[in-house]
């Protein structure tokens, strides 16, 4: 994978399907599942401030990301205000480093938008558990669990004193 080579999308029309359609691997849905469900989370819990795009690498869609867009939080329900909800990388494109640079992505827009971490949650103990992805990426657990009894982990992320950007109103490019 190039460097800069994955970008966030809005949801549109012309890409509505084909982001929808992207699914991981059968034994990883009960960790991510589906983009379709992450929308629906997203219409149920408004007060979390969902915000969400297509992660494409050039003008492939490859993934989606979801995040809880400095919302208040309401533990255990509603982590927050920088809460990482959904990264769902297309089966086809695992392995490629594009989950990664996602979250890199989403941890700069974060920062110059004032956030200084980035939570979000998994099972650790189970086979299969994402957990070891988040930690090579430098997220530690926080000791606290989600109302599901997921492990929430923490990413530092370094303020920026640049103008805060507003990301509802762009596509992002690293």
């Amino acid at each position: 994978m190039n460097s800069g080579s994955v970008h966030l999308r809005e949801l549109t029309a012309e890409n509505r399907e084909v982001v929808l359609a992207l699914s991981v691997l059968p034994e990883q849905e009960p960790f991510v599942g589906t983009v379709a469900g992450a929308l629906t989370d997203a219409a149920d819990y408004p007060q979390a401030n969902p915000w969400y795009r297509a992660i494409y690498a050039a003008e492939e869609p490859v993934g989606f990301v979801m995040i809880s867009w400095n919302c208040v939080p309401r533990p255990p329900e509603i982590i927050g205000p920088w809460f990482l909800w959904k990264l769902l990388i297309d089966h086809r494109h695992q392995g490629q480093g594009y989950g990664a640079e996602a979250v890199r992505v989403v941890a700069e827009l974060i920062s110059q938008a004032g956030a200084s971490e980035l939570l979000t949650s998994c099972f650790r103990d189970l086979d299969g558990s994402p957990a070891p992805f988040y930690e090579r990426l430098g997220f530690v657990t926080t000791g606290d669990l989600d109302v599901d009894g997921e492990t929430i982990l923490r990413l530092e992320v370094h303020s920026s004193d640049d103008a805060a950007v507003d990301p509802r109103t762009e596509d992002h490019a690293r």
